[in-house]
């Protein structure tokens, strides 16, 4: 039954693919279609207003300026509020101004589509925050990477142009997110989501004493959070509050919402590709990938925890350490599994009580960051994997290799040799540096591979813009908020801006007939290609680190 569970999810999600990315490319086409009937006076009325007079094409240099500058006036306007939150409207429950650090370390977060929250939602920031701080970020950073994701896709289909920041970021909000955040919001108020600008609760117990009870505008915070692949929770137990996520169709909902946009994207690659197989195949490595590691977490958690089965106690539930009866273990797997691939970072349970190999499902999926992923970065990722197998198969045949009619030489691979070092070196290092100094090893309450399991996960899910965490580190400290807000800032831009160039220099390049010679792309042979290039460039990578955490600590346990 509990495999049936996950299945059925899997087929509703595929059913999905096909009409979610044929909408997405109408959306951004930039073709007339029927979506102009009901979004396109909105969007004039926009554009007139931020004075986009002309929507032509930019160069990648001014898509990546205009994304970063928009950004960082967002990152402006939220610290401040942030910082004044105490003195600002919709404050009923009188919460304090947030600290400095941990306000830097909170906007940059939602800015990156990170949502890491080093402070407890229901306490530490006011309404007026939740919605015109927190829930604003989670609309805009979501439709910052879908945006590059389809000005990277414009450029390595061969596109006139790879588009307009602003024009793909109105068209992000105004044709995606909102409606469909809207519709989702609805659904979850019926099935008893609260939504309400009252302040907190004061009940009285049945041993008669007095409770306050959290709530506020939680629905519209639910649908964007998973949505945008956001992640950050109302409250601090995030997914796992029973006022997030009451039951298992509130779970199921929330799982397709964070799930439904990534797994179309490259159905909408192939569209604009023209070529519908090359979607499939990303897809179809995407999925397979996903699946082998779900079902690592699924067999280590219905198996229990071995320390805990050696005493005798009976777990033929398995290992229910951290979990909500409500979904048992096939919805908690699902949930964790999903939430790391798509870079979400809600959870519906504690991923530090997970079993150490059940551990190792949501690491490697955030280290491979290219699994489904996030608002456009897991298909941006993956297709830069391509390439680089199309690279690896020209080395090896003698021929310069080329994807998509365009040769990929030596300043495509530099950039690319770029994004992909990146990610290991803001993990590793600032890891290594949390153990080296007394800043980092006074916030570790878990000694031994545990411990290590920690820490590693606090910066696997910044570099990742995931945002969960091995709870139980304490990191709420100038050190931690520091640490994993500049470890945030380079996951999110560094590997963004460096895909924008890659797709400025293909788009450049004149197109390549396709010859007799010509590697193939669109097989069933490059999917396998595809899974093995990822594979061994990720093992090579995180394996000795998985090693002395999750490994040793399932090995000291047997």
């Amino acid at each position: 039954m509990g495999i049936l569970q996950i299945v059925v999810v899997i087929v509703i999600l595929i059913l999905l693919v096909k009409p979610m990315g044929t909408y997405l490319y109408h959306v951004f086409s930039n073709e007339p279609n029927r979506t102009d009937r009901w979004f396109a006076g909105t969007e004039k009325g926009i554009y007139k207003l931020i004075g986009l007079k002309k929507r032509d094409g930019m160069s990648w240099k001014k898509y990546a300026l205009s994304f970063v500058l928009t950004n960082i006036v967002l990152v402006a306007f939220s610290y401040i509020f942030l910082r004044l939150q105490r003195g600002l409207p919709l404050n009923p429950n009188g919460i304090a101004d947030m600290e400095q650090t941990l306000s830097f370390n909170t906007v940059i977060s939602f800015m990156t589509n990170t949502n890491l929250q080093h402070y407890s939602g229901e306490t530490g920031v006011s309404y007026f925050s939740q919605m015109a701080v927190i829930t604003m970020m989670m609309f805009t950073s979501a439709a910052s990477g879908f945006s590059v994701a389809v000005a990277f896709v414009r450029g390595i289909t061969g596109q006139k142009s790879v588009g307009n920041f602003f024009e793909d970021f109105v068209k992000a909000h105004i044709r995606v997110f909102i409606p469909l955040a809207l519709l989702v919001s609805l659904v979850l108020v019926g099935l008893h989501v609260p939504q309400t600008l009252k302040p907190s609760l004061e009940v009285t117990t049945l041993e008669g004493q007095t409770q306050q009870i959290a709530i506020g505008p939680v629905a519209s915070l639910e649908s964007i959070k998973h949505l945008g692949t956001n992640g950050g929770g109302f409250f601090g137990a995030n997914s796992a509050h029973p006022f997030e996520n009451p039951n298992p169709l509130t779970n199921v909902l929330e799982i397709l919402s964070m799930w439904m946009l990534p797994a179309s994207l490259p159905y909408m690659y192939g569209l604009f590709a023209k070529n519908k197989r090359q979607g499939w195949v990303i897809f179809t490595a995407m999925m397979t990938l996903f699946v082998l590691l779900l079902g690592l977490n699924y067999y280590a958690e219905t198996k229990g925890n071995p320390a805990i089965n050696a005493l005798g106690i009976e777990s033929s539930q398995g290992s229910m350490e951290g979990k909500e009866v409500r979904f048992g273990i096939p919805q908690s797997s699902l949930f964790t599994s999903v939430t790391t691939a798509a870079t979400t970072g809600s959870v519906n349970n504690m991923h530090d009580t997970l079993t150490p190999l059940g551990g190792i499902t949501p690491l490697a999926l955030m280290m491979l960051n290219n699994v489904f992923g996030g608002k456009g970065v897991g298909l941006i990722n993956m297709l830069m994997y391509a390439i680089m197998g199309v690279f690896l198969c020209g080395l090896m045949v003698g021929r310069t290799p080329e994807f998509l009619g365009r040769k990929i030489e030596a300043k495509e691979m530099k950039l690319i040799a770029i994004a992909i070092l990146v990610h290991p070196f803001i993990i590793l290092v600032p890891t290594a540096g949390a153990f080296l100094t007394d800043l980092g090893n006074g916030s570790i309450t878990n000694p031994g591979f545990h411990g290590l399991s920690q820490v590693l996960y606090e910066y696997v899910s910044s570099a990742a813009n995931n945002g969960s965490g091995f709870e139980g580190l304490a990191d709420n400290t100038t050190f931690w908020n520091v640490t994993t807000g500049i470890v945030m800032l380079l996951g999110r831009y560094v590997s963004i801006i460096a895909m924008l160039a890659v797709a400025g220099s293909l788009i450049q390049k004149k197109p390549v007939p396709e010859t007799i010679g010509t590697f193939r792309t669109d097989n069933g042979l490059f999917t396998g290609i595809l899974i093995g290039t990822v594979v061994i460039i990720g093992a090579l990578t995180f394996l000795p680190v998985i090693v002395l955490g999750p490994i040793a600590e399932y090995l000291t346990l047997r």
